[in-house]
């Protein structure tokens, strides 16, 4: 009963004197196998817990069906241990992690993590005139994250966001409503709150600063998921593993792409392709807008197949490209114009969405007189997919770019097979995402598919969907807001969020913008300069000294290859985000909650893009428990500071973690040339750092599943430091069954002021190289990993 009257009274200080829903009335309590039941006058409450770190709560009104299935979930509910205990004045349910406190009287849910108050429901659920409401408490000093890819600042308290996906033509600074709006909001107090429901709405994040959360919706689900966890990885793990976590997408999507608003012909996407080659800057792929099924951008939509003027050999240009290790990339919309050549074949086939009286809704925007496929019925799913199949995969396009998928005119009164458009509007980039995840699945198996997406909802991420940041404009004020975009999408799950390097809309031929874009991409997932055609986005068409410091950019996005390949796996399995804030590091810091100009790439990289033109020096927050080594020089610099650095042209400033692993790449033109088996291993030696370790994972890039079918290798790497030695022990904790794997490797020890006495390798002195300039310690290591190998330095 202690236990007990602890959480209540903590409960009770939280609330504090809070007006509750005076007009709901509790009734009685039950536990059932499936969760606990609450009967209030007006309704009843669904209780349940996943794990420890998640707890459901649905409110079903009288007279209501029962509650649609979700479209953002995947975990499955499972019976959790927890403690009950009752009291004159509610219950309490507790697991080792989240509890959740029933008071009676006035009635009240409210929810803690270890005995540390979260939320409590304010007046609950409400049904007013035009929108259903469910209303919480809120702490003054909380500062709120969420609500999809907004351009806001991080701290989005104070904001009534719209939850409708709405493209923002020629964004910069600010936009308060794009093309990602998800019903989901993150506390700094290090939970989240997930309302389980798609149709359209609001999220009042505390906009009358009365403290006070309000989720608006126009119909649906009363259903939401409280998550907490000890660490901010951890509430990010548990989030993904409710919603569903990012496949492992083809290697190649780690490679540079040629994309541009559009190449018009096969002749110049060639061409484009070529002019890479003869500068001998890496390419992976190349990204065929809408000029592939139509001579102009009015009237073709839906054609969605090869226009044979502009593309007379598509399947050759496509082979030849392949053999170069180019990838190609097609779009795809869900509109057919009725002036496209499949308009008439889309009405026979019955697959558009319809009007109120069940003929095909059509309606004018930008492109023309359109139609909307209904892939919510069967058969418009169906036609679309067999479109993918005949007239893109099957011709060897090696990626799926959906674009418009807001749907970015979709009237109100239009009508799918499953629900009015408002009620599937924020979903309908999901489950296209589904359709074309689950198409591969079915048809083309031992494939990973690509699937380049402007809109989704909750959950996207395990349909592989990969972001972007929609058309942003080519500023300076267009780059600052993409960090924070990136950073935030990557705690709500879709960490592949990443913008068009360079900006996409607007004239604006900027080579220092350019650049300085183009260096902050080398630590964003996606290498992806696109652009209207006025200002080539393209390397090899600007300036000999933008070209130059470009490729230098893409080489080092080619160079970290495989720790960035080990950040997808890490990703893959735990939900990790590849950008961090900063406050991930310092969760007490309260300057760094609102912080974004500085993040963290993986765990060990530090960088801080140049977001300003001009900059000599540049602002950086220094992470404390760590000293952080610049990644261009011998510098060294303790953690827990703002620092100000001198900038240079060719990089923005980065840094590396002490103790840290980097494994790196030898040069190459594409990801098809990537060799595992010869590789750099860089570590980052400091004396506060006895131990440290890191991994490597690597498959073949291609297979689906790969780790799950165990077609994979896992190395890992420990040092050790004591007194005047340093040792550094290697390790395969997996390896593809019937495979030898021998790896010639370079170890790179940063920060050795000394000359080594002596190296030893399993037994025996090895050679090595040791350069006073660059504190720089190099040994050649032949490894085969079926074996462990020890390297002891002394001093």
């Amino acid at each position: 009963m202690k236990k007990f009257v602890y959480t209540w009274l903590a409960a009770l200080v939280f609330q504090g004197s809070i007006a509750q829903n005076t007009d709901r009335k509790f009734e009685t309590l039950n536990e059932r196998q499936n969760g606990i039941e609450v009967l209030v006058n007006d309704g009843a409450y669904h209780i349940q817990f996943y794990n420890e770190h998640i707890v459901e709560t649905t409110f079903i009104p009288k007279g209501d069906p029962v509650q649609k299935a979700s479209h953002a979930v995947v975990l499955e509910k499972k019976n959790v241990e927890y403690t009950s205990s009752v009291s004159d004045s509610g219950y309490d349910f507790e697991t080792q992690g989240v509890s959740v406190f029933i008071q009676k009287q006035p009635f009240q849910i409210s929810y803690s993590y270890k005995g540390n108050p979260m939320i409590s429901e304010k007046t609950g659920y409400v049904k007013n005139d035009s929108l259903e409401t469910i209303q919480f408490n809120l702490k003054e000093d909380e500062i709120l994250y969420g609500g999809g890819a907004r351009a806001l600042g991080m701290n989005r308290r104070g904001h009534r966001l719209e939850l409708y996906n709405k493209a923002h033509y020629g964004y910069e600074t600010t936009s308060e409503l794009m093309n990602f709006t998800l019903p989901l909001v993150i506390s700094s107090k290090q939970y989240m709150v997930h309302f389980d429901n798609a149709p359209i709405g609001f999220l009042d994040l505390d906009s009358n600063a009365d403290n006070t959360l309000t989720y608006e919706t126009i119909s649906g689900r009363k259903t939401y998921q409280v998550i907490a966890s000890d660490s901010w990885l951890d509430v990010i793990a548990n989030y993904t593993k409710l919603t569903g976590r990012q496949p492992i997408p083809p290697r190649w999507a780690l490679g540079n792409f040629s994309s541009r608003f559009g190449y018009h012909s096969q002749e110049e996407t060639e061409a484009t392709i070529e002019a890479f080659k003869s500068d001998s800057i890496p390419v992976d792929a190349i990204i065929l807008d809408l000029y592939w099924f139509g001579k102009e951008l009015q009237g073709t939509m839906g054609n969605l197949e090869v226009f044979k003027d502009s593309f007379p050999d598509f399947e050759g240009m496509v082979s030849r490209l392949n053999d170069k290790h180019v990838k190609t990339i097609a779009i795809t919309e869900p509109f057919v114009l009725t002036t496209s050549s499949r308009w008439e074949d889309a009405v026979s086939k019955d697959v558009m969405a319809k009007d109120s009286l069940g003929n095909p809704f059509t309606y004018d925007f930008y492109f023309g007189n359109t139609g909307l496929i209904d892939i919510y019925k069967p058969e418009g799913e169906q036609w679309f997919w067999d479109i993918y199949k005949s007239e893109i995969i099957d011709k060897g396009v090696a990626g799926i770019w959906g674009d418009l998928g807001e749907p970015e005119v979709h009237p109100k009164e239009l009508l799918h097979a499953t629900g009015t458009a408002n009620e599937v509007h924020n979903i309908y980039g999901h489950d296209w995402a589904r359709l074309v995840f689950e198409g591969y699945q079915r048809d083309y198996p031992e494939v990973r598919p690509f699937i380049l997406m402007r809109a989704g909802y909750s959950g996207s991420q395990r349909y592989g969907l990969i972001p972007w940041s929609g058309d942003v404009n080519r500023t300076w004020g267009g780059l600052q807001s993409q960090p924070e975009i990136a950073i935030q999408m990557g705690m709500q799950g879709l960490s592949y969020m990443h913008s068009d390097l360079g900006g996409f809309a607007g004239p604006n031929l900027d080579d220092e913008l350019y650049i300085r874009w183009l260096q902050y991409g080398v630590f964003q997932p996606v290498y992806r300069p696109h652009a209207q055609e006025e200002v080539p986005s393209e390397p090899v068409y600007r300036s000999d000294s933008t070209k130059a410091l470009a490729k230098q950019a893409i080489e080092l996005r080619y160079k970290l290859l495989p720790y960035n390949y080990n950040l997808v796996f890490e990703n893959n399995q735990m939900g990790k985000p590849f950008m961090r804030p900063l406050f991930f590091e310092e969760p007490e810091n309260a300057k760094l909650q609102s912080y974004s100009k500085t993040y963290l790439w993986g765990n060990d990289f530090l960088v801080a893009p140049i977001l300003e033109p001009g900059l000599k020096e540049q602002h950086v927050y220094f992470p404390k428990h760590s000293f952080w080594f610049h990644f261009y020089s011998t510098e060294v610099i303790k953690g827990g500071q703002f620092k100000t650095v001198l900038t240079v042209e060719h990089a923005i400033p980065t840094y590396v973690r002490a103790g840290a692993f980097i494994p790196m790449a030898k040069p190459m033109q594409s990801t098809a040339e990537y060799n595992s088996d010869a590789l750099e291993l860089h570590y980052y030696h400091h004396h506060s750092v006895k131990e440290s370790d890191g991994q490597l994972y690597d498959d073949d890039g291609k297979t689906p599943m790969a780790y799950e079918k165990g077609q994979y290798q896992l190395l890992t790497f420990k040092a050790h430091v004591e007194k005047n030695k340093l040792k550094i022990d290697f390790e395969s904790n997996h390896e593809i069954e019937g495979q030898l794997n021998t790896k010639n490797m370079e170890l790179i020890i940063h920060n050795i002021s000394n000359k080594p006495k002596h190296i030893k390798t399993n037994g025996g002195k090895i050679p090595f190289n040791w350069s006073s300039e660059s504190k720089t310690l190099t040994i050649p290591l032949v490894w085969g990993t079926s074996e462990e190998k020890e390297v002891k330095i002394k001093f």
